[in-house]
C-alpha cells in the first residue's frame, strides 16, 4: 500500500541523557520521509544534552528542539509539550534511552491507513543491555495483524500500558483531550493508555517490531520500572492503577475497568510480592498495609477475573494484618507459580493456604487440570569434579499428582543472556517409598555449559500425555548453595555458584578458567569498595 510522505511527528523526551539521546533521535530520523518532524523535548538537562541536540538540529531541518526552562519531574509534561507542538497528522513517542527499529513508523502507518484507525500498535521488544537479549512485550496481542473495532473486544489491550509502541492520530488525541498527567507522576503511561481506551477507538495491530525498550539494570539512575526498592514507587503504581480504573469505569467501560484489576493482580502484585523478601522490615510492613488497603476496594468479580496465582496472593494479604509466608508467597507469585508444601486442609477436606490462614481456600486445585497446577519440585545441584548430579524431587499436591501419574521430567539449562540451551535431558521419576514425593537424578557436565548464568527449566510429563512447564525451587541447606572451585580438564578450573533467584528458583553461575575466577574476584572487590 502506497503511503503518503511527511505524515508523522516523533516526540523524543529526555533528561540528563546525553549518552543516549542522540541515538534515539537518529533512530527516529532514520524512519525515512514518512517522518515529517522529530521534536526533541529536553526537560531542563544540565549535562550538555541541549547543546548536543541543537547541534544535530543545525544539520537536520526535520529536528526541532524544545528546551523546558524548569524540570517537570516526570515524563508526562515533556510529552505533552511535544504533542502540543506537533504539526503532523500522526504522532508517536520515544524515550531518550530507547530506539525505533528500522521500518517501525512505516509498519504502524500502514496499519493505521489500511483500517482508517486512529490508533495503531505494534510489538515492543525489551532488550537487556549489555547482553542484547530480547524479550517480546505482551506478544500475545501482536501475534498477527488484526483490527480491534472496539477495545472491549480484546480486553488484554489493557495490559499493554506502554504509550511508545503506538501511533496516534493527532486530531484524535486533541479532540478527546487526551494527554499525560502533568509533573512528577510515575507510571504516567497507565493513565494515558486508559484515556485512549476510554475514547473507544478502533485499534490496528501489527506483529512487526516497532519499539526497542532498552533495559539497563546496572545504570546509575534506574528507570521507574526498575527502581522498585522505595515504597514510593509502589504507592505511585497503585495510584496510577486506581486512576486508570476510575477513567475506564467513568467512561462506562466496565469490562476494561475490571481488566485493570486483573492486570494489577496478575502482574504488579505478583512482581512486587516476588521481591518482598529482599526488602527491609519497615518496607515490608508499609507495603503490606498499603496493599491491603487497596485490595479492599476490589469486589469478588475483580478477583474472579484474575488468574489464580495473583488472586491467591491477594487473599493471603487480606487475611493477615502482618506480613507472613513471604518465602512461600514469592514462589507462588513466580512465573510459572510454584506452591511449596505444606499442603493444609480444612476440617471438611478443602485445600487451604495454611492452618494459620484457613480462610484462604485453594479449592480450585481440586478441579484444575494437572498440567496447569502450580507443581513444586525441589532441586539440588551437587557440583563435583567428576560426576555432578542434579537431584529433583516432585511433591504430591492434594492427591492430584498421583491421580495424573508423573512419569518423567525433561530438564534443560538455559543461558540467561542469550537464551541458548546448554544442556537438555530426560529422566524418569520414581515414587519415593513411604513419602508423597517422586524423585529423579540427572548427571550433568558443568564444564560443557561454560561461562554464564544458567537457569534451570523443567517439563513434567504425565502418563496421560499432558505436560507442565515449571521452574524448580532451589533447595536450601548446608553447602547446597555454596560457591566452589572445581578442577577441570577443559578449563583447568571452574568456579561454580548455585543460587536461588528472586523467585526462589535454582540457577547457577559458572566462571571457567583462571580468567573467569579473576573476573569474579574483581567484581566482588568492586562491589565491596562501592
Amino acid at each position: 500500500m502506497a503511503l503518503q510522505h511527511a505524515q508523522v511527528t516523533v516526540v523524543v523526551i529526555g533528561y540528563d541523557d546525553a549518552a543516549h539521546v542522540a541515538d534515539a533521535v537518529r533512530s527516529a530520523l532514520a524512519q525515512g520521509p514518512a517522518v515529517r518532524e522529530v521534536i526533541a523535548v529536553d526537560d531542563c538537562s544540565s549535562d550538555g544534552s541541549v547543546q548536543l541536540l541543537e547541534g544535530m538540529a543545525a544539520e537536520e531541518s526535520r529536528l526541532k528542539v524544545i528546551r523546558r526552562p524548569t524540570n517537570s519531574g516526570g515524563c508526562g509534561t515533556p510529552r505533552n509539550d511535544g504533542l502540543n507542538a506537533a504539526t503532523s497528522p500522526y504522532v508517536m513517542f520515544l524515550d531518550s534511552d530507547d530506539v525505533l527499529p528500522l521500518g517501525a513508523v512505516e509498519a504502524l502507518l500502514e496499519a493505521a491507513a489500511r483500517h482508517d484507525s486512529p490508533v495503531a500498535a505494534g510489538l515492543c521488544l525489551r532488550k537487556e543491555l549489555p547482553s542484547g537479549r530480547e524479550t517480546p512485550w505482551q506478544h500475545e496481542l501482536y501475534s498477527q495483524r488484526a483490527l480491534v473495532a472496539h477495545p472491549d473486544q480484546r480486553v488484554r489491550l489493557v495490559r499493554d500500558t506502554l504509550c511508545v509502541n503506538k501511533l496516534y492520530r493527532t486530531d484524535f488525541l486533541r479532540d478527546h483531550g487526551i494527554g499525560f498527567p502533568e509533573g512528577r507522576f510515575p507510571y504516567e503511561d497507565f493513565v494515558f493508555t486508559a484515556r485512549v481506551l476510554a475514547a473507544v477507538p478502533s485499534i490496528a495491530l501489527t506483529p512487526e517490531p516497532v519499539y526497542i525498550w532498552h533495559v539497563r539494570r546496572s545504570a546509575a539512575r534506574l528507570s521507574i520500572s526498575l527502581d522498585r526498592a522505595n515504597i514510593a514507587n509502589w504507592r505511585a503504581r497503585i495510584d496510577a492503577d486506581q486512576l486508570s480504573y476510575d477513567i475506564l469505569l467513568g467512561a462506562g467501560e466496565k469490562r476494561l475497568a475490571q481488566a485493570t484489576r486483573a492486570r494489577f493482580l496478575d502482574h504488579s502484585l505478583r512482581m512486587y510480592a516476588r521481591e518482598l523478601h529482599l526488602r527491609g522490615a519497615e518496607y515490608r510492613r508499609e507495603w503490606w498495609t498499603v496493599t491491603r488497603a487497596y485490595l479492599t476496594s476490589f469486589d469478588e468479580g475483580d478477583f474472579a477475573s484474575a488468574p489464580a496465582p495473583g488472586r491467591v496472593v491477594a487473599r493471603v494479604i487480606l487475611a493477615s494484618e502482618e506480613p507472613c509466608d513471604l518465602d512461600r508467597l514469592k514462589e507462588f507469585a513466580a512465573r510459572p507459580a510454584r506452591l511449596n508444601p505444606p499442603y493444609a486442609r480444612a476440617e471438611d477436606g478443602t485445600p487451604i493456604w495454611s492452618a494459620e490462614l484457613p480462610q484462604v481456600e485453594l479449592d480450585h486445585l481440586r478441579v484444575r487440570p494437572a498440567h496447569l497446577l502450580p507443581a513444586a519440585v525441589d532441586a539440588e545441584l551437587r557440583p563435583r569434579a567428576f560426576g555432578t548430579k542434579l537431584r529433583l524431587r516432585l511433591h504430591e499436591m492434594y492427591g492430584r499428582m498421583a491421580e495424573t501419574g508423573p512419569e518423567a521430567v525433561e530438564t534443560e539449562f538455559v543461558e540467561r543472556d542469550d537464551g541458548r540451551v546448554g544442556f537438555s535431558g530426560t529422566v524418569r521419576l520414581t515414587a519415593d517409598p513411604g513419602a508423597d514425593t517422586w524423585s529423579a537424578e540427572c548427571p550433568l557436565d558443568l564444564a560443557a555449559l561454560g561461562r554464564g548464568t544458567w537457569d534451570l527449566k523443567l517439563r513434567l510429563r504425565f502418563q496421560d500425555g499432558t505436560h507442565r512447564e515449571i521452574t524448580a525451587h532451589a533447595a536450601t541447606g548446608a553447602r547446597l548453595l555454596s560457591r566452589c572451585a572445581l578442577p577441570s580438564l577443559r578449563h583447568a578450573v571452574l568456579l561454580v555458584q548455585p543460587y536461588a533467584t528472586h523467585s526462589g528458583a535454582l540457577a547457577v553461575r559458572l566462571a571457567p578458567g583462571l580468567s573467569g575466577v579473576t573476573d569474579v574476584v574483581r567484581r566482588r572487590l568492586k562491589r565491596f569498595f562501592r
